[in-house]
């Protein structure tokens, strides 16, 4: 890169967004070194190379701080504002404030791989990816269990926009950045889409269809339907899953009993169990066992994933899609994976988060202002840590670490002190 700028400069900052090699970006500001006063500010825009690595040989490196903004920039209201081990303090607070008269958010983000948003995001895409590796479910019903719950695209769908070239290398930089810690690993299934060059909507393909006159695939849309008889109905354990189960009930007119000490949430049903996901298959629970999804909506008539037993009768396997459809869901049929889609899935940003705290990355109220600022979640990880307890997500990650037996689900020493 040529600096066009003239000696001795009288600017206070310089913003560098050049292309995302470490060798090019040190090049640069060891050139603008020789052109701005000491006194100039020297930022950087990347997205993933670290701030330390970049300063390394800077005549200045307590100037250089990282300005991560995010695109589009005119609409998107976060910026990382990223200190390496020799960043200034002064230096970041002076950018940090600079931000706010902009127009921006900053939120303040220690030098390590993919800093906030893209360290604490990778779940959002590794769950899904996981489960389509499992053939647990489809695209489809994956994105529209998701969006239910508030996020606004689907993993599948954002990673056909965002290029699955692009998503591949930003997983690939975190999990080598962390020594090849399994908890970033890659995924196969996103690495045979790049090696067919399906890269998702630049292509015309990715995990779907983006051609002229493509029909995209649909779920069937929700209709509802009556509760379906039975001779017992009881409701295991507490909570707004269980308020909301007899809410309906109730408003039904349907009598039924209350088992308020039980260790699990949901309700049975002359005997067979309708049970909000744990983490454990609904296999490993029983015969006439089905699972659902963590319905973080309150909404009627929202995608819910479950599972049935594969020792569920067939009576029951009709019965319980029949039960949730009336209990207001939209229920879709998935793979008997432990923790179906969105429990696993804001389980892992919730401890993916809790580790970069601990690590002093950022603060909690840091990390929900990226996540929703950076990439519109429709709630921060720590929200949703104090919706749903701390014993429950860790109980869920303890459940993925036992069937999988790998070091992905490891729970964050920092979310299981919370038990403490």
């Amino acid at each position: 890169q040529t600096c066009a700028l003239p000696i001795s400069a009288p600017v206070r900052l310089v913003v560098e967004a050049i292309v995302e090699k470490l060798e090019a970006k040190r090049a640069l500001f060891k050139q603008l070194e020789g052109i701005v006063a000491v006194d100039c500010v020297l930022a950087t825009n990347t997205s993933s190379i670290s701030v330390t690595a970049i300063a390394n040989g800077l005549q200045h490196p307590g100037r250089l701080v990282g300005m991560h903004f995010f695109n589009p920039v005119p609409l998107m209201k976060l910026v990382e504002v990223v200190s390496g081990l020799q960043t200034e303090p002064e230096v970041a607070d002076a950018i940090f404030a600079l931000s706010k008269v902009w127009g921006k958010v900053p939120v303040h983000a220690r030098s390590s791989p993919g800093f906030i948003v893209n360290r604490i995001a990778r779940p959002y895409y590794a769950e899904s990816l996981a489960l389509l590796q499992e053939r647990a479910a489809t695209p489809v019903v994956l994105d529209a269990c998701l969006r239910a719950v508030g996020f606004r695209m689907g993993p599948c769908t954002l990673m056909d926009l965002i290029g699955h070239d692009t998503n591949f290398s930003v997983t690939q930089s975190v999990y080598e950045a962390n020594f090849f810690d399994k908890r970033f690993v890659p995924s196969l299934v996103q690495r045979e889409l790049l090696d067919g060059g399906l890269l998702g909507r630049k292509t015309g393909r990715g995990f779907y269809d983006y051609a002229e006159g493509a029909v995209p695939p649909a779920l069937a849309a929700y209709a509802p339907v009556p509760l379906p008889q039975a001779q017992l109905v009881r409701l295991h354990g507490r909570g707004p899953v269980v308020e909301r189960l007899a809410a309906v009930l109730t408003q039904a007119g349907r009598t039924y009993h209350r088992e308020e000490g039980a260790d699990w949430e949901g309700m049975d049903v002359d005997g067979a169990q309708l049970r909000l996901t744990d983490g454990r298959t609904a296999s490993q629970l029983g015969g006439d066992v089905a699972v659902f999804d963590l319905p973080l909506s309150s909404e009627t008539g929202i995608d819910l994933a479950w599972a049935p037993s594969c020792r569920a009768s067939e009576a029951w396997l009709a019965l319980a899609a029949q039960w949730l459809q009336a209990l207001g869901f939209n229920p879709q049929r998935i793979a008997d994976v432990p923790g179906l889609v969105v429990a696993r899935t804001i389980a892992m940003l919730i401890n993916e988060a809790a580790d970069a705290v601990q690590q002093g990355v950022c603060t909690p109220e840091g990390a929900d202002s990226a996540m929703k600022l950076g990439v519109n979640y429709p709630a921060g990880p720590f929200e949703w840590l104090a919706r749903w307890e701390a014993g429950a997500v860790v109980h869920l990650l303890d459940a993925l670490d036992a069937h999988y037996r790998g070091e992905r689900y490891r729970v964050s020493p920092a979310l299981r002190q919370r038990l403490i």
